[in-house]
């Protein structure tokens, strides 16, 4: 893992590196519900009608967005390999969008 996380980066530096760290620790993060079944979602700023649900490429960044309507959720890891095989196929066919490194402002692709 790179030693300093820059939350400044742009979104499209953010997705590189979001693919780049995935394949180096082969982990992806998510924010599940405390206690309870459930993962972060948002509305989509740029399609009508979708849920996005979020995925970080570390820890760091995972619970940097746990605040505010997410600070009842922790930051769980996810094996890349079930992320690849199950959660992408998961999120597919429930019509869901995947955003990746998310800052703390929740912006990102």
């Amino acid at each position: 893992m790179k030693e300093i996380l820059n939350f400044k980066i742009n979104s499209d530096k953010r997705y590189k590196q979001f693919i780049d760290d995935i394949i180096e620790n082969k982990t992806v993060w998510g924010l599940k519900l405390k206690d309870e079944d459930g993962w972060a979602v948002a509305i989509s700023n740029e399609y009508k009608d979708t849920e996005v649900m979020t995925f970080w490429s570390n820890e760091v960044y995972a619970k940097a967005c746990i605040k505010e309507e997410w600070d009842n959720y922790e930051a769980c890891s996810i094996s890349l390999e079930n992320f690849l095989d199950n959660w992408l196929t998961g999120l597919n066919d429930d019509e869901l969008m995947a955003g990746v490194n998310w800052d703390m402002n929740l912006i990102g692709l």
